[in-house]
């Protein structure tokens, strides 16, 4: 088993951290589903009971058998994910890229709401408390803004230490929730109805617009999507065993808080303003007494949701750059954790965002409108993904198919009455994560067209014009060691624009020629290499074999690689300058970084030259070529070459002669 591979046993650390970082999203949803649900609505048995039947069968259907049951299967050597499933299955077919990409940048889009809606959720139980029923908006919207800024500036320091505290906080959560449910549960024994998947076909079919009430239902399952990425953590089985008890309570409290208002608010009309002053049964169904113990607890758990989020939405980042589905950007790693890191920009756009839906949207029953549409996209898109897993694994073709219509049939369902929430707010998630995309598609459409330019030749046909350029004393040497980044797969070719580099631009003499290869791997942590001595200490070429999780630190990385190699005598190193060679001083590396830039002299049509343009738009404002590679800028010289995709060809100029 991989050594990264979290253990597949179930242990009580395992169970531990699965409550702590994997229900954060999931299980704060008890805050806003049944005011999402009631909102204008007249309390009673056709509603309360059918609306939970569908939170009942939603959670087991959607998280229970496809994501528990059934997607946790696809694990990528022990991580799971959108881009880790794709990695899988991208082989298979061309063409699932684009649901890779779709359900990538939805999950981003998620995160970008997630806090704002927890937090403040949270946040306005403070209306609960006689002493503060008054409070204003602005205050609220204040204390959500200081928390949410807090949560991102703590970021840069990363979350090892505090992420110890996430298990026995949540743990209390989940208890909390079962108990208080188990309080009012008996308030209404018909409540126990809602097992009854009868009860949810009769809302969707005989209630008034009740079909679009599974837009504010699918609020109960949006953390299922982050429960299968945040699957490297603890290991599969210690989720399912561990979701058993979340389940139960997350079950528990819709039931009390169903039997309190089906006892206390029979026959009333739940208006928008009565939960603007605060109404929400999560909150009523608490003793008066324990009411901030209450808020202080769910803000806890609303923030450890967002922080499961953020920490989410850097590794989904840092897996999409190495996927190539991404512009290169500045990674950082806090901590010696494992997957531990931190992406700068990635972390302030997150930060505007949150910041911008909650002064936008202000009270959580209006974000309550914008959210879940964008992750029905990503959950349709793991579908699609996941059936093509099953058929690469020799899954029968009449399960694969009962399994797709069975979802695909759900989730439209679920998009279509999401997509009512697009003119009340949906449309911000959906413009976000379709700029996501945008960027995402750009990157793969662009290296598409940049492989029709790629020129390779044999290296062999140059062995020795490089042999003897070394040789050459006339020429003034460019380094003792130089390195160059190839995109060949095979040790016997080369790119053209690097022998070109070598021997025509400006003749760059060294003593030994190194050429680096870089190779993602679909699995996440694999960190190997080869060595092909073309030439020894003349020509080696070093082949790196990276797992998509393992950020590329090409300078570590290589320097190891020579060391490994001087302490076999596979190499010299030494300057072979005279009076430094006496004294054994090491020669100098030079890496020279190939960076393209679009040539005038492209003709293209219309669609790619745009796609083209905002590639090298976006490129510019993104992370370098040597510092994507974790190069050091003191010996890197970076070329800039002319990117000719498709060069004009009937380009003509006549002649004409003038008379002296």
């Amino acid at each position: 088993m991989n050594i990264h591979s979290p253990s597949n046993k179930v242990s009580a650390a395992g169970l531990l951290i699965a409550l702590g970082i994997i229900y954060g999203d999931i299980g704060t949803s008890p805050l806003y589903v049944l005011n999402a649900i009631l909102k204008d609505r007249q309390v009673n048995e056709q509603l309360i009971l059918g609306a939970l039947s569908c939170v009942i069968w939603t959670l087991t259907l959607q998280t229970t058998v496809k994501y528990v049951m059934l997607t946790l299967r696809a694990d990528n050597r022990g991580e799971g994910g959108i881009f880790s499933l794709f990695a899988l299955v991208r082989r298979r077919r061309k063409w699932l890229v684009f649901p890779a990409m779709i359900g990538g940048a939805a999950l981003l889009a998620d995160g970008m709401i997630t806090p704002p809606i927890s937090v403040t959720s949270a946040i306005e139980g403070l209306r609960n408390i006689d002493a503060l029923h008054n409070i204003t908006d602005g205050s609220i919207v204040k204390i959500v803004l200081a928390i949410i800024i807090v949560l991102f500036f703590v970021q840069q320091f990363g979350t090892a230490s505090i992420g110890k505290f996430f298990g026995p906080i949540m743990t209390t959560w989940f208890c909390m929730l079962g108990i208080l449910g188990c309080l009012h549960i008996f308030d209404d024994l018909y409540i126990f109805k809602a097992f009854n998947p009868f009860y949810a076909i009769n809302l969707l079919t005989n209630y008034p617009q009740g079909f679009w009430i599974l837009g504010a239902v699918f609020l109960c399952t949006t953390g299922a999507e982050a429960l299968y990425s945040d699957l490297g953590h603890c290991g599969k089985n210690n989720i399912r065993v561990s979701w058993i008890f979340v389940k139960s309570c997350l079950i528990l409290n819709y039931l009390g808080q169903g039997a309190w208002l089906l006892s206390n608010h029979h026959g009333k009309i739940i208006s928008e303003d009565m939960i603007v002053k605060g109404f929400n049964p999560f909150y009523g169904i608490m003793p008066e007494w324990f009411v901030l113990i209450g808020i202080v607890i769910a803000t806890i758990a609303a923030i450890i949701a967002s922080q499961a989020l953020i920490s989410g939405s850097f590794t989904l980042i840092s897996e999409a750059i190495r996927l190539n589905l991404w512009p290169k950007m500045k990674i950082k790693y806090p901590s010696e954790a494992k997957g531990q890191l931190f992406v700068p920009g990635i972390n302030t756009v997150l930060l505007i965002g949150c910041c911008g839906i909650v002064l936008y949207f202000r009270k959580a029953t209006n974000m309550e409108a914008a959210y879940g549409l964008a992750i029905t996209m990503c959950m349709i898109a793991t579908t699609m993904l996941f059936a093509n897993y099953l058929v690469l694994h020799r899954t029968s073709p009449l399960w694969i198919y009962l399994f797709l219509a069975i979802y695909l049939t759900i989730e439209v369902a679920f998009l279509i009455a999401n997509l009512d929430k697009f003119p009340h707010g949906g449309f911000v998630t959906l413009l976000v994560g379709g700029l996501l995309f945008i960027i995402m598609y750009v990157w793969f459409k662009a290296k598409k067209i940049k492989n029709r330019y790629v020129e390779l030749i044999r290296l062999e046909d140059y062995i020795s014009n490089l042999g003897e350029l070394s040789n050459d004393h006339t020429v003034p040497k460019y380094a003792t060691h130089l390195v160059y980044l190839t995109g060949a797969d095979s040790p016997k070719e080369i790119e053209h624009k690097i022998i070109y580099s070598i021997l025509n631009q400006q003749p760059k003499r060294a003593d030994i020629y190194w050429f680096i290869h870089v190779d993602t791997l679909n699995d996440p942590y694999t960190s190997e290499y080869s060595v092909t001595h073309i030439i020894p200490n003349e020509i080696i070429r070093v082949e790196f074999k990276l797992g998509f999780r393992v950020p590329p630190r090409l300078n570590l990385m290589f320097r190891k690689v020579v060391e490994e190699l001087v302490a076999n005598k596979e190499v010299n190193i030494t300057s072979r300058y005279e009076s430094q060679q006496r004294n054994n001083i090491i020669g100098d590396f030079q890496f020279v970084v190939m960076e393209k830039f679009l040539s005038a002299e492209n003709v293209l049509p219309m669609w790619e030259k745009i796609i083209m343009r905002i590639y090298f738009w976006v490129k510019d404002i993104s992370l370098s070529e040597e510092r994507g590679f974790g190069l050091e800028s003191s010996n890197v010289t970076v070329e800039k070459f002319p990117l000719i995709v498709s060069a004009a060809t009937n380009l003509k100029v006549n002649r004409i002669y003038v008379d002296r």
